[in-house]
């Protein structure tokens, strides 16, 4: 009798350590890096918090070389990860081909669309927060003259330029718009001095808001903006800070929320794979408001972006989606 209660309590025991046990998770940030004050540092912002909130078991790489990206993610998956996350659509075709090989092994991707039932793909719906940010443009210009200075030319930058446009347009429909892109390289989301050239001949020829969407080298147009003593607008996470009374907002992507959440999810047992969507309606895309640009954004400008939010959220607005361009 002593016997089978002690294996019992021993059977007991073991089930409560591997209960207990911490998730072990990986973290492929993109060329970018935890620093770039962007997407990626929203990303690791997530994690991080997951690490101090969950007590889970985190490392992060950061992918400087794009034909690395692979071998990252299976280096994760060969340790017995139990969640790799992939920051940025350059890491889809990896997350793909490893997920893949490694059935048991759980993945998620931000930015990227991949059909597996061990992945999760965090989609986000840029153009609409790109459209309010582009109707508050169009309010704070006085010269109805805006830009937009994307990194890499690839669809879903122009998703971005192309809900901007069409807010601005909706406020001001004679506004002239310009846009330039840093490259179409990798190496264009970390180029600040190829983003404020770009930035600064935008403002010289009558620009008084600029929209970034280059990751790390939006801080290049962000110190264009002072020098010209301008407005520019921030990205991906909440930029407002970096230049107080310049950056007129910021078009904030949830990544460190849906990041956090995929890693709860997961510790919780609750892992599915598919497609999971952050838009206007679940607070997954956003103007931002602070105490750093609160004296930028007039209640007048407010009142008439927060009508514009309801109407697309509502459905009465329809802003245009580069991904559905024919």
């Amino acid at each position: 009798m002593a016997k089978r209660i002690l294996a019992t309590l021993l059977l007991l025991l073991t089930h409560t350590v591997a209960l207990a046990a911490p998730i072990k998770v990986g973290l492929v940030l993109d060329k970018g890096g935890k620093d770039d004050k962007s997407f990626n540092s929203a990303a690791y912002a997530g994690a991080t918090k997951a690490e101090k909130d969950l007590k889970i078991e985190l490392k992060y790489v950061e992918a400087t070389d794009t034909n690395a990206i692979e071998n990252l993610h299976r280096a994760f998956a060969r340790k017995n990860f139990d969640l790799i996350i992939g920051i940025g659509f350059a890491q889809k075709e990896a997350v793909q081909k490893v997920a893949a090989q490694f059935p048991k092994v759980k993945f998620a991707i931000v930015d990227g669309e991949v059909s597996a039932p061990n992945v999760r793909s965090l989609m986000f719906a840029e153009h609409e927060g790109s459209f309010l940010v582009g109707a508050l443009a169009a309010m704070a210009s006085k010269t109805h003259s805006i830009g937009f200075v994307g990194g890499m030319d690839i669809p879903l930058i122009r998703r971005f330029e192309m809900g901007y446009a069409a807010g601005a347009k909706y406020v001001d429909p004679k506004i002239k718009i310009t846009d330039n892109y840093v490259g179409v390289t990798g190496e264009a989301w970390n180029n600040p001095a190829k983003s404020k050239e770009l930035a600064l001949s935008q403002y010289s020829n009558g620009a008084d808001v600029v929209f970034a969407c280059a990751g790390a080298s939006n801080t290049g147009v962000f110190d264009a903006a002072e020098d010209k003593k301008k407005f520019a607008i921030g990205v991906d996470s909440n930029q407002n800070w970096i230049k107080p009374g310049i950056i007129l907002t910021s078009m904030m992507k949830a990544v460190d929320v849906a990041v956090y959440d995929t890693i709860k999810e997961t510790q919780e047992g609750k892992f599915a794979g598919g497609i999971v969507q952050f838009g206007l309606k679940n607070n997954g895309v956003n103007y931002t408001v602070d105490k750093y640009n609160e004296k930028l954004i007039t209640p007048q400008m407010k009142k008439k972006v927060e009508e514009i939010k309801k109407k697309i959220i509502a459905g009465q607005i329809q802003v245009p989606d580069y991904y559905k361009k024919k």
